[in-house]
């Protein structure tokens, strides 16, 4: 057992930072203000190998192992605490892989060596609007295949990126019924085009936080795919669905790692100065216990994530565990660190005094950003509960039914 980072991890984990350092964190709030992530800064992620740094190098991607895309993400969710580009990173690091790993040859030289040069965007549409978490019951988007082209009718929606993928191109890897007698195991996953298809509309929503990618989704009246956008084989969408999902859960955890540790670094920066009846704030008990807990908190949250991506790099290198190893593993994750995170950021806030509830400081970004990890993204808190209990259990015990 060694928790010490290689020569390498240190050293990307450097270069990373003094990255985000220079380039993110000064325009953080412009981001947030403004709504878009400029140019430069994508061109810059690209240069490094940020975007969809887990796909294959032969389509740009960087190749890196799982551990390494959650040291980028913890440090990129330092640097923007408003989540904004942490959650970009992490929707074309999961689901870029699932399109590396799976997609046709043909789909990937047309979109992939884009998505990772910055030049368009991947992103993920499952959420339907009758339901998030209930994709069995729930979803009604369903693709028939015609001749050598696949007919899409359907709805999409709380999807991120539609903006960028209307502006810049690019695919979301849409779930689709291709055989509604077959329960899970009648989804098919497939590329779907945004900008310039036929018969797709569009629909944006204004999310309270993470405010430099855009939220809505997108309905789909007969649109006309090529039989090369099925992602991998058919019938097996729900598959790469989950294993797409347990990665961006991981990568939640990491970016709420960096997130909540730049935010417990401001608040200690404050009650070590700040003075209350003549002491430092930060010589009263009811400051320091509190942040004797979250510091506590943020550790633990950072051994469970890094445990989870280890497990990952084990599976996928070593075959050493399996997929059922990782959705427990991401899951225990995911269901802690937007909490963990989120209370940190609150009681912070706290510390600041008037000031947290003002501009002037960036608590308020990462109050209004990190909380919709825990409303849905990649999955509810009851949802990471289900499927703790389901693989100590087993799926007997699922109260939906197997």
């Amino acid at each position: 057992m060694d928790f010490s980072w290689s020569e390498e991890q240190e050293l990307w984990r450097q270069t990373v930072r003094e990255f985000a350092r220079k380039n993110i964190t000064p325009h953080v709030r412009d981001i947030d203000s403004n709504r878009k992530i400029p140019k430069q800064i994508m061109k810059g992620m690209a240069q490094l190998g940020l975007l969809a740094p887990t796909a294959s190098q032969d389509y740009g991607g960087a190749g890196v192992d799982w551990t390494m895309a959650c040291i980028a993400a913890e440090e990129l969710g330092r640097a923007d605490i408003s989540l904004a580009i942490p959650v970009m990173y992490l929707v074309e690091a999961s689901w870029g892989y699932i399109f590396s790993k799976y997609g046709s040859e043909e789909a990937k030289e047309e979109y992939l060596k884009r998505i990772t040069s910055g030049e368009a965007f991947s992103g993920i549409a499952v959420t339907e609007p009758e339901g998030g978490s209930d994709i069995l019951g729930a979803a009604k988007t369903r693709a028939i295949k015609k001749d050598k082209s696949w007919i899409l009718n359907g709805e999409k929606i709380f999807i991120s990126g539609i903006t960028e993928s209307l502006n810049w191109g690019g695919i979301h890897l849409t779930l689709a019924r291709t055989d509604p007698n077959k329960g899970h195991k009648g989804f098919s996953f497939f590329a779907v085009p945004l900008k310039n298809t036929k018969g797709i509309k569009t629909t944006l929503l204004e999310d309270m936080g993470r405010m430099g990618i855009s939220t809505g989704g997108f309905v789909m009246n007969d649109v006309t795919l090529p039989e090369q956008y099925l992602i991998g084989e058919l019938n097996k969408g729900f598959y790469y669905a989950m294993e797409g999902f347990s990665a961006a859960r991981v990568l939640i955890g990491a970016t709420c790692i960096g997130a909540s540790e730049a935010a417990l670094e401001l608040g200690i920066d404050h009650i070590k100065t700040r003075k209350a009846f003549g002491r430092a704030l930060g010589s009263f008990e009811g400051i320091q216990f509190p942040l004797a807990e979250h510091y506590c908190n943020i550790e633990s949250v950072k051994l469970l994530t890094y445990r989870a991506a280890w497990i990952m790099d084990k599976m996928y290198n070593e075959q050493k565990y399996t997929h059922h190893d990782v959705a427990l593993a991401a899951a225990m994750s995911k269901l802690r660190a937007p909490i963990y995170a989120f209370s940190v950021m609150n009681e912070v806030a706290d510390w600041l005094g008037a000031t947290g509830y003002t501009k002037e400081y960036s608590i308020e970004m990462g109050i209004r950003g990190v909380r919709s990890y825990s409303i849905g993204a990649e999955g509810t808190m009851n949802i990471m509960r289900i499927i703790i209990g389901r693989e100590l259990l087993g799926k007997e015990f699922l109260p939906y039914g197997t």
